[in-house]
């Protein structure tokens, strides 16, 4: 990647965010990784809820550790005016707000979108929900689970008798993602048009649940069936599933057109008898056939190591893979040799950390430490013109948490 960028492409853009758990937290460590400044602003009772999900990182719970890197902590109560007026202060200067708090919880602090329009027209504002405004569900708190089930994605995860969640919050990353891409979109237009107003920006996770799951709605309207959910492989291609091997492990084979499947069927199984089927010619054929196809392909499998598998699908042109436990994904050898990992600062010590997907040639991602509640305070409020009387003041008050340790 070349000689790290001491910038990156978002340096000079300024975060504020009011974010708990991970779909907020997750838009603006997408954004501190490309160099924005994120002041994170945490509750001095406690802070970001997701400190205290567990504590096996060194104390210190996974899913913040995971998603709040290179951000600064501001502890401010805003249930108290002074606390209010700091963070008015705080984004007279910033570029973006970004939250995610209860439903109703940025009006009654009086941060709603209209007010802030007002107070600062500058701002790009993001509020990420549960399910959008003006509905019947508006009024509902949204966690993860609770949206996958609402946009149906448990229904097709798993088995036709035991539903399932997937197992990454995928709600909350990919409302996170779409935040963070709403947010780049609207500093390329500062950079077409200059400066201006700012934005009022609204994403809710139950409509990007609805946009992921695009293929089973339009599937489910136009059929006028549901897909059931069939395990590990997928109710719109065959064959596509996970088989046993002769050595006990999984491997997870795929066709995705007609052709592989010939080539699956001749060179891999070597049943030119299955190649020539007519129930198997097209890809509906082989879905409806589904169980038959499984069971030949599982037999054939099951007499063959994993490595020997994956040799001859390789040399055929189809695709295969390896069913990882994730203790076994730690140490991948696509990650080890492509130096994937670095070493990211905690309050707790340093811990392993994975680079950002995109790799940008001439850019290093910062990589920067997770923050300690409210260890920013001070230094932050000071370079926005607070005078140490008046962090005293603040402190006394209770609007800001002790001084950091």
């Amino acid at each position: 990647m070349g000689e790290a960028d001491p910038c990156g492409p978002l340096s000079g853009v300024t975060v504020i965010a009011l974010e708990q758990a991970v779909s907020a937290p997750m838009c603006t460590r997408t954004l501190a990784d490309f160099g924005a400044r994120v002041i994170k602003i945490e509750n001095p009772a406690g802070g970001d809820f997701a400190r205290h999900y567990d504590e096996v990182v060194d104390g210190q719970a996974a899913h913040f550790v995971w998603v709040n890197r290179g951000k600064e902590s501001v502890t401010l109560d805003l249930k108290s005016a002074a606390g209010v007026d700091v963070l008015h202060r705080l984004l007279a200067r910033a570029d973006v707000l970004v939250s995610n708090l209860a439903p109703g919880a940025t009006a009654r602090l009086g941060l709603a979108p209209a007010e802030l329009a007002t107070r600062h027209p500058h701002l790009i504002v993001v509020e990420i929900d549960g399910f959008g405004a003006g509905g019947p569900l508006s009024h509902k708190r949204a966690y993860d689970l609770l949206v996958q089930a609402e946009a149906g994605v448990c229904a097709v995860t798993g088995f036709p008798d035991s539903p399932a969640k997937p197992g990454p919050p995928v709600a909350d990353v990919t409302t996170g993602l779409y935040a963070a891409l709403t947010i780049l979109a609207q500093l390329c237009e500062r950079l077409r048009s200059g400066p201006g107003p700012g934005a009022r920006i609204a994403v809710s996770l139950f409509d990007t649940m609805a946009d992921v799951m695009g293929y089973h709605l339009t599937y489910a309207r136009h059929a006028g069936v549901d897909q059931q959910p069939l395990g590990m492989s997928s109710p719109a291609v065959a064959p596509y599933g996970s088989y046993g091997t002769a050595d006990g492990q999984t491997v997870v084979l795929g066709t995705t057109n007609d052709l592989e499947w010939q080539r699956l069927a001749r060179e891999i199984l070597r049943r030119p008898d299955l190649a020539d089927a007519e129930r198997f010619r097209t890809n509906p054929g082989r879905v409806r056939h589904r169980a038959e196809l499984d069971q030949a392909i599982g037999e054939w499998c099951v007499r063959h190591e994993l490595a020997e598998i994956q040799k001859v699908a390789d040399a055929a042109g189809i695709g295969n893979s390896r069913y990882n436990l994730p203790s076994e994904v730690l140490d991948h050898p696509q990650l080890v040799q492509r130096d994937r990992w670095r070493t990211i600062d905690t309050p707790a010590g340093p811990i392993p950390s994975l680079l950002p997907p995109a790799i940008v040639e001439g850019f290093v991602p910062p990589m920067n430490a997770v923050p300690g509640l409210g260890q920013h305070t001070d230094a932050v409020l000071t370079e926005w013109g607070c005078s140490p009387a008046e962090l005293d003041e603040l402190r006394a008050k209770g609007a800001i948490g002790p001084a950091y340790a």
